[in-house]
């Protein structure tokens, strides 16, 4: 199971580019810049990596990035990740990219989005992965800051394949970001939302009606409505779960309590994620194992789900069409 699990075709919509920087590359980009860390060694920062909930993730998360300084820091850690996902049989790769942590510490934007746009142009050269890249916009930070960074990123608008909402949800609702997803919508632009994870499945309905969003990242909560159970399912509105995520930030005690199978007995449209695989216990390969170990799910289910991820990509045509043709060589 673990070979088919690797060869299957996997595309991941659901990671943040910042999320992929392990322990060693965080060492070595300290080094480079000059970077003072309170961790002495690689082991001191994975002892780091108990967290209680979201916001003591958010904490290290943040300091973890400090050390991205330079464009060349943002392609090797790109570049970094794309490797490891190439190894385990990932073929296509949409990354959320958080500018306003990168800019309140002094980081330009246009470094952020060279040294990325290197690493897509690499990615797809280099190892035959395709990529998207998702502008995201905290959500803990002001609305009109957001919308700010919005008209910043004008000269990289093409570049972008939509927006997204993330970091601390609780206390942060969707429909304060309603003005800034408009406008994004008048670009052109797909839009997503990280809802139903801490926060409640008002959060949810509040991200499909204020943000008119295509897909929800997370949305675990949506079970305790029974009618926006319903809509999602009416609606095909595909959830992109994050199973190793939920379990290290406490939203489920074990695996085997992860409401995975529920949501797919329900008939929603689920897809399989890392979020951030360098934190959270692996990357997309290793989400897919413990399913396989939490719940034995045969192929056929597997199958499904990464077809599901192929059909809601943010993808040229041609390139779905290719990896529909990967997948069903599967079969």
């Amino acid at each position: 199971m673990r070979d088919f699990l690797k060869r299957l075709p996997k595309a991941e919509l659901h990671l943040h580019i910042e999320g992929t920087l392990e322990p060693e590359l965080m060492m070595a980009l300290a080094e480079r810049n000059g970077v003072s860390l309170p961790y002495g060694s690689v082991e001191a920062i994975r002892a780091a990596y108990d967290f209680t909930d979201l916001q003591s993730f958010l904490d290290l998360y943040y300091q973890g990035m400090s050390v991205l300084r330079t464009a060349r820091d943002f392609e090797d850690l790109a570049m970094d990740y794309f490797r490891r996902a190439h190894d385990e049989g990932v073929v296509h790769v949409e990354m959320h990219v958080d500018p306003q942590a990168h800019l309140a510490r002094g980081v330009a934007l246009a470094t952020v989005m060279e040294g990325l746009g290197r690493a897509r142009r690499r990615a797809e050269r280099e190892l035959d992965l395709s990529t998207a890249m998702i502008m995201a916009f905290l959500r803990d930070r002001p609305a009109d800051e957001a919308l700010t960074l919005l008209e910043q990123a004008a000269p990289y608008w093409e570049t972008l394949d939509a927006v997204g909402l993330d970091s601390a949800e609780r206390g942060n609702p969707p429909a304060k970001f309603s003005e800034v997803f408009q406008r994004a919508k008048a670009l052109g632009l797909a839009r997503v939302a990280h809802a139903g994870e801490e926060g409640p499945p008002d959060y949810i309905l509040e991200a499909l009606d204020a943000l008119e969003v295509c897909r929800i990242d997370h949305g675990v909560r949506c079970l305790e409505d029974p009618t926006l159970v319903e809509r999602l399912r009416e609606e095909a509105m595909v959830l992109t779960v994050c199973p190793l995520s939920n379990l290290r930030l406490k939203v489920v005690e074990r695996m085997e309590d992860h409401p995975l199978p529920r949501l797919l007995e329900a008939g929603l449209t689920l897809t399989l994620n890392s979020d951030d695989p360098a934190y959270f216990g692996g990357g997309m390969l290793d989400n897919f194992l413990a399913c396989r170990r939490a719940f034995g799910w045969s192929r056929e289910v597997f199958l499904d789900l990464a077809g599901n991820a192929i059909e809601a990509a943010f993808m040229p045509e041609a390139r779905r069409t290719e990896l529909r043709r990967r997948l069903t060589a599967c079969r």
